[in-house]
């Protein structure tokens, strides 16, 4: 199969290394805005023969079209979350199959039909978090006769040797779009209700509860996007659930610190007028903060991913835990980040391509994603995901 890789970042740079080394894949195109250096990345891991790297403007539909229109049988796209849909779109018009690592908005969602005629497969929010997440919530659901409760936890942080600034925490992603996500508002399941929390709200010390995790000690979780829409697209009845939700972890103190920053007004979109000149405020921030929270060469990130879920099964309940911890591969310098987003997505096109997982239309990790395969690839990978059971 030949595979496109859109955007060769952090995460893209990880779905290449995974890609060259994997028989069912003939070729390989690398797209992106700066090609000479992946084409130099790509040279010195002796790539050469199977990765060809073009040029990409992702919001010209003409130079997507050119990219998909050479024999592609799957694209994968590792761009930030904004240019999705220019992808998407092109993908449908030229019959590609495409993976992407961000959340599917209703936009996309709105395609499925439009996907389906054109015989495309389409499985967004296939990455570390949402994805491998998402494949454990939905491996939950088909173990259990019932589910009184469940929460996910998904995140990335520096190993504690090398948190070493106020923030305790550095980049692994575009910045930018961090402190983007850090503006989301979340919904929950809290007491048999469900609860919207407003964006200023996510990092109050109400909304944030703590976490053990073995070999990583205490953590601070804080909601992340909307987990009634997965409990809803599983058919399990809200109204029946204790509590539902989806959690970013961090060491402890992150969301006091971003807690006052988001009542300060710092990560608002509006812009504030500087000598006449208007400021993207979170764009600053990003810009003035990201060269001082960068890994150096020797530091690890650590990432982890856990669903826990409380429910019946043959007449007797049970407590379920899947979980996921990994970390930066100094051999070949890809954080745990990239490694459990990339390689994820890398899988995914896999899959795709050898029908494994079959559409067409939108699909979703949650239902159309296999659980053990998925398991058992990414441990082929040296990812490995536990899982434990106990009867309560």
């Amino acid at each position: 199969m030949k595979v496109l890789v859109l955007g060769v970042g952090m995460q893209g740079r990880a779905v290449l290394h995974d890609l060259v080394s994997r028989p069912e894949v003939s070729s390989i195109v690398a797209a992106d805005a700066d090609p000479a250096k992946i084409a130099s990345y790509a040279a010195a891991r002796g790539w050469g023969d199977k990765v060809a790297c073009e040029p990409l403007d992702a919001a010209d539909p003409s130079r997507l079209d050119a990219l998909m229109s050479d024999g592609v049988t799957v694209a994968v796209d590792v761009l930030p979350s904004r240019l999705s849909i220019h992808v998407a779109r092109a993908a449908v018009r030229n019959g590609v199959s495409l993976v992407n690592t961000c959340y599917a908005s209703a936009e996309l969602l709105g395609m499925h039909d439009a996907a389906a005629a054109r015989g495309v497969t389409i499985l967004p929010e296939f990455g570390q978090d949402p994805g491998i997440d998402l494949v454990m919530l939905g491996e939950s659901f088909r173990t259990l006769d019932s589910i009184e409760e469940i929460r996910s936890y998904g995140g990335g942080m520096p190993e504690p040797e090398a948190s070493t600034n106020p923030l305790r925490w550095k980049v692994t992603w575009t910045f930018e779009g961090v402190l983007e996500a850090y503006r989301r508002p979340a919904r929950v399941i809290a007491d048999g209700a469900e609860v919207e929390i407003p964006s200023r709200d996510v990092f109050a010390p109400t909304n944030i509860h703590e976490v053990e995790v073995s070999g990583l000690g205490l953590l601070e979780a804080y909601p992340n996007g909307n987990a009634v829409q997965y409990c809803r697209m599983l058919g399990l009845d809200t109204g029946r659930l204790s509590s539902a939700g989806r959690y970013t972890i961090r060491w402890p103190g992150h969301c006091a610190f971003w807690k006052t920053m988001v009542d300060l007004h710092l990560l608002d979109r509006e812009p504030v007028m500087l000598d006449g000149i208007p400021v993207d405020r979170l764009r600053y921030l990003a810009a003035a903060l990201g060269p001082h929270i960068q890994y150096d060469p020797g530091e690890r990130d650590v990432v982890m991913v856990r669903v826990d879920a409380t429910g019946e099964r043959g007449g007797r309940r049970r407590r379920q835990r899947y979980q996921l911890v990994d970390r930066r591969d100094l051999q070949s310098g890809l954080t745990a980040m990239s490694r459990t987003t990339g390689f994820t997505a890398s899988i995914g096109a896999l899959m795709i391509g050898t029908g494994l997982v079959k559409g067409p239309g939108i699909l979703s990790p949650v239902k159309d994603v296999p659980f053990h395969p998925l398991v058992d690839e990414l441990a082929r990978r040296r990812i490995h995901v536990t899982v434990e059971e106990k009867i309560l």
